[in-house]
């Protein structure tokens, strides 16, 4: 264990988080990494801050990595270990990916000529192919989305209808008139807990061009409301097509952190969007002992 641990603090599109390198698995095991200190590391007030935590750390040093990435193991070096703010452990994040792959090319532990063509990174949700974009960004492969149903979501006297969707996580995405942007989400949405009984992500969405442009806002289970979610621009992206009578083509998200492009066909689904680190330090050992 070091002296003083080094963290890193970054984005996509303003969907932040704590990012702990630990390439050996030495700085921050699972025993020490526990749900309260991810909850002091993402407290806004006396922590870094953040939306989650990502741990950068070789799959070998994953303890459940075999349960989750089953036959892929071998072909995944890397693991993201993500957690909640809450101190949950969270599935997939299609913005905490991308910050992944820029953190292990910024600490030297990648070569971004190397990550072009992708790379398989291990997480809760399964293994996730991740590339550096040619001109700047990254992409990754998240699967197909995987509709199971219809639920509805109720917020501000309104009631949301929308379709169920997995990205390795759950989300419920409903296309609505109201103006989004007038929404209160600093509450957690009412849903269905029989159809979504670990929780759910809330993504709400107002078509600005039916099949081909939206706005969303999205309410993490975990965390609240976030100013973007990689998974929940998926699956918005995915029900804007169904709503067009549409199985495949790209659409862009808006979100209150910036913009996301989804691209979508009957295979997987792939996100393009920024990626950035905003400092470099070390937690003090006054922190850490309080």
């Amino acid at each position: 264990m070091t002296a003083s641990p080094r963290v890193l603090i970054g984005h996509g599109t303003e969907n932040d988080f704590v990012v702990l390198p630990d390439p050996d698995g030495t700085v921050w095991p699972e025993a020490r990494l526990d749900a309260a200190l991810v909850r002091r590391l993402c407290d806004r007030r006396a922590g870094l801050g953040g939306d989650g935590v990502l741990r950068l750390v070789r799959t070998a040093h994953v303890p459940d990595a075999p349960a989750v990435l089953g036959a892929d193991l071998a072909a995944c070096e890397w693991f993201m270990d993500h957690r909640n703010a809450d101190g949950s452990f969270a599935e997939m994040c299609g913005n905490g990916i991308r910050l992944f792959l820029h953190a292990l090319i910024s600490e030297g532990l990648l070569d971004r000529a190397a990550c072009i063509e992708g790379l398989l990174v291990g997480t809760r949700g399964g293994p996730r192919r991740v590339g550096a974009a040619e001109g700047g960004g990254y992409w990754v492969d998240m699967g197909p989305a995987r509709e199971f149903g219809r639920g509805s979501a109720d917020l501000d006297g309104h009631t949301f209808p929308g379709l169920a969707i997995s990205m390795g996580n759950p989300h419920l995405a409903a296309l609505t008139d109201v103006d989004v942007d007038g929404l209160d989400l600093t509450r957690e949405p009412a849903f269905d807990a029989a159809l979504f009984p670990e929780g759910v992500n809330v993504e709400l969405i107002n078509e600005l061009e039916p099949g081909t442009h939206i706005r969303m806002r999205v309410h993490e289970r975990g965390v609240g409301e976030t100013r973007s979610c990689g998974t929940g621009a998926c699956a918005a992206a995915y029900a804007a097509l169904t709503h067009a009578g549409r199985t495949e083509g790209t659409v862009v998200v808006d979100v209150p952190g910036g913009r996301l492009s989804v691209q979508i066909d009957p295979r997987t689904t792939v996100l393009t969007g920024p990626a950035v680190l905003v400092a470099a330090g070390s937690l003090s050992q006054e922190w850490l002992g309080a």
